[in-house]
């Protein structure tokens, strides 16, 4: 049964609001904490265990099947995207190329911004 219009809203916001925290710990000097990060993650369904593990065609379908929404998908790929420079989590740049591509192709819509976040990781 397909969510109403409002509904949707509020699960994107909310899904926004943890990508937003998510974002905030890997962007600030010492502000990364692998509980913080697990407990936005679990929010959609994710922990830091199971991004290492998952493959990239299963995040993007996770993903797509949470609701996430093409501009919550983008924010949650440049969270893959900065967490993968520390060499604990250096496996993500794989995974955040694959959802930047899958954007680009699930979207219809071409996206310059995204193809230079590609090739800057690639």
């Amino acid at each position: 049964m397909p969510l109403s219009l409002g509904l949707r809203d509020e699960d994107n916001e909310r899904i926004n609001n943890q990508l937003k925290k998510l974002i905030s710990l890997v962007f600030v000097p010492d502000g990364w904490s692998d509980d913080d990060a697990d407990a936005q993650l679990e929010g959609i369904g994710l922990s830091l265990e199971k991004l290492k593990t998952i493959t990239p065609e299963a995040l993007n379908n996770h993903l797509t099947e949470a609701g996430t929404d093409w501009q919550n998908m983008e924010l949650f790929a440049d969270f893959l995207a900065k967490l993968s420079e520390n060499e604990n989590y250096s496996e993500l740049k794989q995974k955040a190329v694959s959802l930047y591509s899958y954007i680009q192709s699930g979207s219809k819509v071409f996206s310059f911004d995204i193809a230079n976040k590609i090739s800057r990781l690639k």
